[in-house]
């Protein structure tokens, strides 16, 4: 029997705000200690503002009843203040601000995304919902233009700049099963809603694909990834969905509208809101599909998009005192969300993280399947 209190990190806090070397670090750039005492000041004894939105009176009403309730907290001395989007005025959102009424208008969910939370600035959007949970209902999201504690692999603290679609949002599941497969459907839905977006407009497409098991690539550098945390509680699962997407700062790496600049003419521009609204567009349809019929439905999709079909991986395994080193080749997916793989010797395997290496392919446990 699982603990109410148990906590399980199914991506080992892995994906986007764990890049280590600079050619990588296609959203985060690590602090240097001068930079960690300059936010210093930020960290501590720090105030943030949200501003809470609903698409539909059900959700504005929710939205008061926050505000009214003061219900919504954030740990480390940080002192929260509660608007609603309605009390907003300049020069208090600036203009390359979220667009809270752009989003609205282009959501077409029942669920995901309707009621949002927006801040101009916060620690993370993972800590928001997370430490909020049990107050936010279900597909309730949270977005930040920036972020200055970005959770990382190991504690590692980063950065997250001006230009990046910053999101968390919540989702209760109940088979435990299928918890570790949400992050794949949540990187499917967010290349699938790129897709629509340039479909839309009339865009080439911008070809972003799925590195395993959570980062987003474009022209074979990092621009995004996931983070995916759990814990179970009350007979549920209390998921949080972090995701972070590189739309308009080109440094150090590239991201979405440099790529589109170098495809087409266009003067078209992503914008964070429009991305976030497709996402949950397609999210919604591909988790009730998810749900009800578990991932199958969904892999051909995301064999395509992602970049391990046929790729070929040395496995090290240690075999007494000696260091043997095994190629097997990626088949695809097993049913608990590794790698599937097969030898030389035609032994199907299963590949897992050792959780000490940055590169997941650098770190591989094998597995063998009977």
């Amino acid at each position: 029997m699982v603990s109410s209190s148990s906590t399980f990190f199914f991506t080992s806090a892995l994906g986007f705000f764990s890049v280590r070397n600079s050619l990588k670090k296609a959203i985060f750039s690590r602090r240097t200690s001068s930079a960690i005492s300059a936010a210093s000041g930020m960290d501590c004894n720090s105030s943030c503002t949200l501003v809470l939105r609903g698409k539909s009176p059900a959700e504005s009403q929710i939205a008061e009843g926050l505000k009214n309730s003061n219900a919504l907290k954030l740990s480390d001395n940080c002192e929260l203040s509660i608007l609603l989007d309605s009390e907003l005025k300049k020069p208090f959102k600036e203009d390359d601000a979220f667009g809270i009424d752009s989003f609205m208008n282009s959501l077409s969910t029942d669920r995901f995304g309707r009621l949002l939370l927006w801040s101009p600035r916060l620690p993370s959007t993972q800590d928001v919902v997370s430490q909020n949970f049990c107050e936010l209902p279900n597909g309730a999201v949270c977005v930040a233009d920036v972020q200055y504690k970005g959770r990382g692999r190991s504690k590692n603290v980063w950065e997250s700049p001006k230009g990046c679609l910053l999101f968390s949002f919540t989702l209760q599941m109940e088979d435990g099963r299928i918890v570790p497969l949400i992050q794949y459907v949540v990187s499917l839905a967010i290349t699938e809603a790129i897709k629509d977006v340039c479909d839309r407009n009339g865009l080439p497409y911008i070809d972003v694909r799925i590195k395993w098991p959570n980062d987003l690539y474009l022209n074979g550098l990092k621009v995004g990834g996931i983070l995916c945390t759990s814990t179970y509680k009350s007979t549920k699962f209390n998921v949080s969905a972090g995701i972070g997407l590189n739309i308009d700062n080109e440094k150090p790496t590239t991201c979405l509208n440099a790529i589109l600049r170098e495809l087409s003419a266009t003067t078209y521009q992503f914008r964070r809101e429009e991305i976030l609204a497709a996402f949950f567009n397609k999210f919604e349809k591909f988790y009730d599909l998810f749900i009800n019929q578990g991932f199958q439905p969904l892999e051909e999709l995301y064999y395509k998009t992602w970049l391990h079909s046929g790729q070929r991986i040395i496995v090290q395994e240690k075999n007494d005192d000696q260091v043997v080193e095994n190629v097997v080749t990626v088949q695809g997916l097993t049913s608990a969300g590794y790698l599937l793989a097969i030898g030389d010797d035609n032994q199907m395997c299963e590949l897992h993280p050792d959780g000490n290496s940055f590169d997941f392919f650098k770190g591989l446990v094998r597995q063998k399947l009977h």
